[in-house]
């Protein structure tokens, strides 16, 4: 009977490190890295990030140059004539003149309407690729969760099996328990070791690959905090990929309004004045002269401005619609599975709670004499699994409220 007290107490023990293993691991996710910091971590290393803010600063000097008065930098003609080469009488002129290219009707506002598109259309691309890079990020962070949190119920599973192998061992050498029982709880102890080393195999890939993202070697425990669920009025009319798409088609129809109204070059505004004399005896004049360039007829590059704005803008807007569907669609089956999640993680629970109550009337009945080995490793099987799967079915659930943001375009927080 001492011996039978002594073995129940150990494997209470073991299992209390099981909970405690868990434990550790959420305690250890609240010092790992946060899925926003390795989204932050990943977005800072893509290309778009890097050249994000020189791009919205060409964007604000297109639209400040839109705000101008002239639609370029004038130019200044210089010019002079004499007699110098062959009479040499002493006529001389002197010209200076200056031109100021002018807008074209509506061209000046539909610049600045262009400008404005095109920045717009700016933000929602580096919007739309850091929505792209938050799904890489958030499918290799969940990943890595999942294969810690499996690698440390593979460690508590041998843990619990080394235990139970080393009493049985004990109690066959003491005459109390047969060989077959040695071999079945060595058995047991062999698949926690495979489960282990499996598990191993899983947590290093996973790591790898959240390694290839950030650039860095993360940690990410099993017990990381999840993202917040979305409110359920939430929906696909802000998302970044059609938003996108919307502000890449809008900026083509501004593309081609602007090319209708420039039907030619454009006018200058000619301002200049001429000194000269027409021998010694003269003194010199000086006149002023104010005059407009106006250029003739259009040519086909204003046509091919127009057809590739108004291709652009109907296979934006044609794409929109495929695009929409799609995402509606995606949000849809990202709520069924968050909904499935819960249900599955409701259920997970109530095992796990009727595999401990079942664990503690078997343990006391082995206690007893009343139940063998072998009813024991199953239970202790069970109720491991049943732990196994409540566990796994809060990181699934999770990760399942974080795709449903996904869909919706929410960046993580």
């Amino acid at each position: 009977m001492q011996i039978l007290y002594s073995r129940a107490r150990r494997w209470r023990r073991v299992h209390m490190a099981l909970l405690l293993c868990l434990a550790a691991a959420g305690v250890h996710a609240q010092e790992a890295l946060t899925l926003k910091q390795a989204f932050d971590t990943a977005w800072s290393r893509q290309p778009e990030a890097r050249g994000g803010e020189l791009r919205r600063s060409a964007a604000d000097a297109r639209r400040d140059a839109a705000g101008n008065w002239l639609v370029a930098q004038p130019n200044v003609e210089l010019a002079t004539r004499t007699d110098r080469v062959n009479r040499n009488d002493g006529s001389r002129e002197y010209e200076v003149g200056v031109g100021l290219p002018l807008w074209l009707p509506g061209e000046r506002s539909g610049t600045q309407a262009l400008a404005e598109a095109e920045r717009d259309a700016l933000n929602s691309r580096l919007l739309a690729a850091q929505l792209r890079i938050a799904a890489s990020v958030r499918s290799a962070w969940w990943s890595a969760v999942l294969a810690g949190h499996e690698l440390a119920l593979a460690q508590a599973r041998r843990e619990l099996a080394m235990q139970l192998a080393g009493d049985v061992a004990r109690r066959v050498r003491a005459g109390d328990l047969a060989r077959a029982d040695q071999h079945q709880a060595d058995g047991a102890l062999a698949a926690a070791e495979a489960q282990l080393a499996e598990a191993q195999a899983g947590d290093a890939q996973a790591r790898q690959r959240l390694r290839s993202l950030l650039g860095i070697t993360a940690s990410v425990a099993a017990g990381a905090p999840s993202e917040a669920l979305p409110a359920t009025g939430a929906d696909a009319s802000a998302h970044p990929l059609l938003r996108e798409i919307a502000d890449r088609a809008e900026a083509a129809r501004k593309a081609r309004a602007l090319a209708q109204t420039q039907t030619r070059n454009n006018p200058q505004l000619l301002l200049g004045t001429t000194r000269e004399r027409g021998n010694f005896a003269e003194r010199y004049a000086q006149t002023v002269s104010v005059g407009v360039r106006i250029p003739f007829g259009s040519d086909n590059r204003r046509q091919e401005r127009i057809a590739t704005a108004e291709a652009e803008a109907l296979e934006a807007e044609a794409r929109m619609e495929v695009e929409r569907d799609g995402v509606l669609a995606d949000i849809d089956a990202a709520r069924a599975r968050v909904a499935a999640a819960q249900a599955q993680l409701a259920a997970a629970e109530r095992r796990a709670v009727l595999a401990r109550e079942t664990r503690g009337f078997f343990e006391k009945s082995f206690r007893l004499g009343e139940s063998d080995l072998p009813t024991r490793l199953r239970i202790e099987l069970e109720s491991y699994e049943a732990e196994r799967q409540f566990a796994k079915s809060r990181v699934l659930a999770a990760q399942a409220v974080s795709q449903l943001r996904q869909a919706l375009g929410l960046l993580p927080e």
